[in-house]
């Protein structure tokens, strides 16, 4: 047999389309060419596989050997296809049995001694193999990520010799470890939080209807602790969910912990981050912070210190929850479904216009106008977390009410709008707004009067509206009423501040 046909998976976003390896034995002088759009890492792996079977004990055929990577228009690139080529040859040069080879996929890089290297992206191929109902072969050492899935389709070699023996039934290889899921040992809790009652309260209406967020107050308030408080509030993620952050971060390269690997993301990046690396990019396209905190929280402090260009580059994922990055050759899109939380401070000097200050009017609008309008208008709630009032860190205090009292009531809230329209309050669309968000005609005018004193947009419009649903939600309420839109016009602290500043 001078023919073999053996499969794999490529990686292309979170999915990992199949890739058909085919080696062909001719005659004539000795030549290895690798067909099928390789890259470089691939295009190298003729030498890792000629090292590898000649130090594994295997004759290396001295004919002309074509390898190709089907489909052709498909971008291949990395060590993962190491091990299908190893396999194609020795297959066509009849050096292993090829009668499981149909059952069966392979991905794996190759050291040059036959040993099998971890490869970036095993998770989505494993699910993939899965759905095709294969088994996958992989590296010992990508355990962790095949055991996310029970049963798993994978089995575990740690060298090519392995898998030889087990393709002649001469051994077995293992099975991926399940996964075991540990509660963390702390989790940070709403009650260490001393005062700040007005920003609780706004948390536990974010985290209710899953709203965008802004933290506005003079440093050292607690703007940080209370966001990091954010995912101890949400609702644990369904398997289906983390498998998809699961996924995500297995393309990434980030290390999957086992016993974490149910509880949402809470990225935080510097503000020094580029706009490729907080939205994904770069000539081979990867995942950014957005991807990474897909179904989580994404929290940006000191949020006037990032590039303007940067944080606009967010607005398009915060409508449509997925990021599309397109390259000559070929696009990606990523899931960006996440909850945004940003702080900052409401003046160059921190303070405001008070005692503490040192900033003029025109240098605070300054300084807010480093974040354009359009961004701040994705913001559904913006709250003030201000000095605390002298005496309240001397004071005996009760017992603060911890995170998982407040997680009780956002659970109910989130059940009622699950039942209600199968999504949050903050993704109602605008037709849906008026199906469920129905406003008395009184109501209507005033919300509407508030909005031009305030001038506010249409979307800030339907933003206090959703606020309101979630307000009325948490008080189990069928209807919005006047005191959840006043509520709700309370939480838009920015606004009030900037047109403090220009009157």
């Amino acid at each position: 047999m001078s023919l073999a046909v053996v499969f794999a998976r490529a990686s292309l976003g979170v999915a990992a389309p199949l890739v058909t390896v085919e080696a062909h034995l001719a005659n004539g002088l000795p030549a290895f060419n690798i067909v099928g759009l390789p890259e470089t890492t691939v295009k190298e792996a003729r030498d890792r596989v000629r090292s590898a079977l000649l130090n594994s004990g295997f004759e290396f055929p001295a004919r002309r050997i074509t390898v190709n990577l089907a489909p052709a228009d498909l971008p291949k690139e990395g060590g993962r296809f190491d091990l299908p080529i190893a396999i194609a040859i020795l297959a066509a040069s009849e050096q292993i049995p090829t009668s499981h080879l149909k059952q069966l996929e392979f991905l794996g890089e190759l050291a040059l001694t036959g040993a099998l290297r971890q490869i970036k992206g095993a998770l989505p191929a494993v699910l993939a193999a899965r759905d095709n109902e294969r088994q996958l072969i992989l590296p010992e050492a990508n355990n962790h990520e095949a055991g996310v899935i029970q049963p798993s389709p994978a089995r575990l070699a740690p060298h090519l010799l392995a898998i030889t023996a087990w393709l002649r039934q001469q051994g077995e290889l293992a099975t991926p470890d399940p996964i075991t899921i540990q509660e963390p040992e702390h989790v940070a809790d709403l009650c260490d939080v001393i005062g700040q009652e007005g920003g609780k309260r706004a948390l536990e209406i974010a985290a209710a209807g899953e709203h965008n967020l802004l933290l506005l107050g003079p440093p050292g308030t607690g703007k940080s602790m209370l966001a990091s408080r954010l995912p101890g509030l949400l609702p644990p993620m369904s398997e289906a969910e983390a498998l998809e952050i699961a996924a995500i971060r297995s393309i990434s390269g980030v290390s999957l912990e086992p016993e974490n690997w149910r509880l949402r993301a809470f990225r935080q990046p510097h503000h020094s981050s580029s706009a490729v690396a907080l939205v994904g990019g770069g000539s081979y396209p990867k995942p950014g912070e957005i991807s990474l905190a897909h179904n989580g929280v994404l929290f940006l402090d000191e949020l006037t210190e990032f590039e303007r260009r940067v944080l606009d580059a967010l607005r398009e994922p915060l409508e449509t929850s997925t990021i599309s990055i397109a390259r000559a050759a070929h696009s990606v899109t990523y899931p960006a479904r996440f909850q945004l939380i940003g702080a900052m401070n409401p003046s160059p000097c921190g303070h405001y216009q008070d005692g503490y200050s040192r900033s003029s009017s025109e240098q605070i609008l300054r300084y807010l106008n480093k974040i354009s309008g359009p961004f701040l208008d994705r913001f559904d709630l913006s709250v003030e977390i201000p000095l605390l009032p002298p005496g309240e860190l001397s004071r005996k205090r009760d017992k603060a009410e911890g995170s998982a009292q407040i997680r009780q009531r956002v659970l109910a809230a989130r059940e009622q709008q699950l039942q209600r329209a199968g999504k949050t309050n903050a993704r109602l669309s605008a037709a849906e707004l008026e199906l469920f968000c129905p406003l008395s005609q009184a109501d209507a005018e005033f919300l509407e009067q508030a909005l031009h004193k305030m001038k506010l947009s249409i979307r800030a419009w339907h933003k206090l509206i959703r606020v309101a649903r979630t307000i009325a939600d948490l008080e189990h309420e069928k209807k919005i009423g006047r005191p959840h839109l006043i509520e709700a016009l309370g939480y838009r602290a920015m606004d009030r501040l900037i047109k403090q500043l220009q009157s």
